[in-house]
């Protein structure tokens, strides 16, 4: 069977499906891989490093393609690539499938397997092919070492003979997996470093970390038990904003990690609480691409606000470390596919009613699968109103009934003229 990676063709996709390692691994189990050439060189992987894995390197897409039953990408491919792809091709990608609500039913029309790795589910068997953890991890990583760098100050308290030089004060907003790594680096620069997560179970991890935690805490924030936070009341958002604008505030350095899945990203910082901040401050929105965390974000740009706040909202973050990024997320295939290998067969066996199976497969043989994007039945017609009921009789006076014309007697009438009354006599 042969499986294809061709060149990400997203602007500013730096990442590609497959690493020599990951080669190595899939021509294990007896899969022919053909890598479109240059794929690899924004990730740092030449064609000759391919080469001596033993992929097969392809001039152009259609020349991977050929023959191809399996293809591996970063992002989900265009309608230029999809057209090229066979019915019963397996596509296994990040398919944005909240963000694109036209690509789910494209697929199953084109009658391509689509598997969308971004919505494995949060199991422990699924960990290792978790390509959202791996991605996010290196993400708040690169946050902060971008904060460090767009920074005027140091992170780290310095003392010198001409001075001290005070520590940065950094905030990261949202304890997931991007959260914590980026708290994690700050402290080893030497930050002075807090965090906020909705989440009751994140104080803890915030915490452990060395980290100062903020947050409200309620009976809503007591309900969030799952592994991603989820839509907040207004009530409580208030009484986050409260909070939010006064340690905003105090900060240097923000970094907004807040997502919820498959929703625009909350607002956490306004426009009110960027204006509070000092100039030379610096803002680090990961959300960017959900629409920003912050007010003043503006997806894909870097900028400074009037008031000399540097605002990061770069579209894309794991791309901004593809190197690293590449090799966990092709680490994060080969998993995958491994796991629900038939070694007799040497082919997938995506078993239906496999957990994992049923949480990434959008779409098979020509239909949509996945519950959260099949089409709603059509609802039935409702049923015809009920026929009026005749109103009962009402009593009224008798029915007239018109004469038999046979009966009527037409002789005229005798007429007798008055008697005129009698005169007393005299």
């Amino acid at each position: 069977m042969r499986l294809a990676v061709l060149k990400e063709r997203l602007a500013g996709e730096g990442r590609v499906a497959a690493t020599p390692d990951s080669v190595k691994k899939l021509t294990a189990l007896g899969l022919t891989v053909a890598i479109e050439t240059k794929a690899g060189l924004t990730a740092a992987i030449s064609d000759e490093d391919f080469a001596a894995a033993g992929a097969e390197i392809a001039a152009t897409p259609q020349a991977a393609l050929e023959g191809a039953k399996i293809l591996f990408a970063v992002q989900a491919p265009g309608p230029d690539i999809r057209a090229l792809l066979p019915a019963g091709t397996l596509l296994v990608c990040t398919m944005n499938t909240f963000g694109d609500p036209t690509l789910v039913p494209a697929l199953a029309e084109a009658g391509i397997d689509g598997v969308a790795m971004e919505l494995l589910p949060r199991i422990t068997r699924a960990q290792s092919m978790d390509v959202l953890s791996s991605q996010a991890n290196l993400s708040g990583y690169r946050a902060v070492i971008e904060a460090a760098g767009a920074f005027a100050r140091g992170f780290p308290m310095m003392m010198t003979a001409a001075g001290t030089v005070p520590p940065a004060r950094v905030l990261v907003i949202g304890a997931g997996v991007a959260g914590l790594q980026a708290i994690a680096t700050a402290r080893r620069l030497g930050g002075i470093v807090s965090g906020t997560d909705v989440r009751p179970a994140a104080k803890e991890e915030i915490k452990s970390l060395g980290a100062i935690y903020v947050g409200v805490e309620d009976e809503e924030t007591a309900k969030q038990t799952g592994a991603y936070a989820t839509q907040m009341s207004d009530a409580f958002r208030q009484k986050q904003a409260d909070l939010m604008a006064t340690t905003v505030a105090k900060n240097d350095i923000i970094i907004c990690t807040a997502l919820v899945q498959g929703r625009k990203a909350p607002v956490i910082v306004t426009s009110e609480m960027v204006a509070s901040m000092k100039p030379g401050s610096v803002i680090i929105d990961l959300a960017a691409d959900s629409g920003g965390n912050c007010a003043a974000t503006k997806p894909g740009e870097d900028y400074v606000t009037d008031n000399g706040v540097r605002i990061l909202g770069h579209r894309n973050w794991p791309s901004r470390i593809a190197v690293a990024a590449s090799q966990l997320y092709a680490r994060n295939l080969v998993t995958f596919l491994t796991t629900f290998w038939d070694k007799d067969a040497k082919a997938p066996n995506l078993k239906e009613t496999d957990d994992i199976i049923k949480g990434v497969t959008l779409t098979r043989g020509g239909h949509i699968v996945h519950p959260n994007f099949a089409p709603k039945p059509a609802e039935p017609a409702p049923p015809p109103p009920p026929e009026p009921t005749p109103a009962p009789p009402t009593a009224g006076p008798p029915d007239l009934i018109a004469p038999d014309p046979e009966t009527i007697d037409t002789t005229p009438a005798e007429i007798t003229p008055p008697t005129e009354p009698e005169t007393p006599a005299q």
